[in-house]
């Protein structure tokens, strides 16, 4: 499900802007800021006629602030850069991936070392591993098999991943955390 962005609506729904520039701005003093201009509190009105003079814009980009601080640029240059931020931010965001191996209490040997495969290349692509046996109806009473199996996959990907979380029996199933180990570039 896609995060939903929450913009004011004007009338008539459109969308209105993020930032209060010139006449928009409510406040009776502002602190001005920007290139060019002496920094100290103005009123609205003198910092406006300021931003005419220089062919620009007053843009309150602080308006919690005591007195709001208001800034003299082009509007849709300092719009475009406070685009191009917040790309940025979402770009450096880390998105973890949790992926899950179900093992039974009586796995063979083959298929916990297929499974222990996919978990190293889940932990080289920096997934998250949750792996779990799972206890179908009187399975349950082999609890200390699904320890055993749990311990001894985290033992095989020591090299690869540590422990976040050790065996845990949660109902019917045990649970096993593991994330991947930091590799140093060389």
């Amino acid at each position: 499900m896609a995060k939903q962005r929450f913009q004011r609506r004007g009338p008539r729904g459109r969308v209105e802007e993020p930032y209060k520039v010139n006449d928009k701005i409510t406040a009776r003093e502002v602190r001005v800021v920007g290139e060019n201009v002496k920094v100290d509190v103005y009123s609205v009105r003198t910092a406006i006629q300021m931003a005419e003079d220089q062919g620009l814009d007053l843009v309150e980009i602080s308006p919690n602030a005591d007195p709001p601080v208001c800034k003299i640029t082009d509007y849709s240059k300092f719009k475009y850069e406070q685009k191009k931020k917040q790309k940025e931010i979402k770009a450096k965001a880390h998105k973890s991936v949790l992926k899950e191996i179900r093992f039974g209490p009586n796995t063979d040997d083959h298929d916990f070392n297929f499974k222990l495969k996919h978990a190293m290349n889940f932990l080289e692509e920096g997934a998250k591993v949750k792996a779990y046996v799972h206890f179908v109806g009187r399975t349950i009473v082999f609890k200390e098999r699904g320890e055993i199996l749990l311990l001894k996959f985290a033992q095989a990907l020591e090299e690869y991943a540590k422990v976040e979380q050790l065996p845990k029996l949660e109902g019917k199933r045990m649970f096993l955390m593991l994330s991947p180990k930091v590799l140093k570039k060389k």
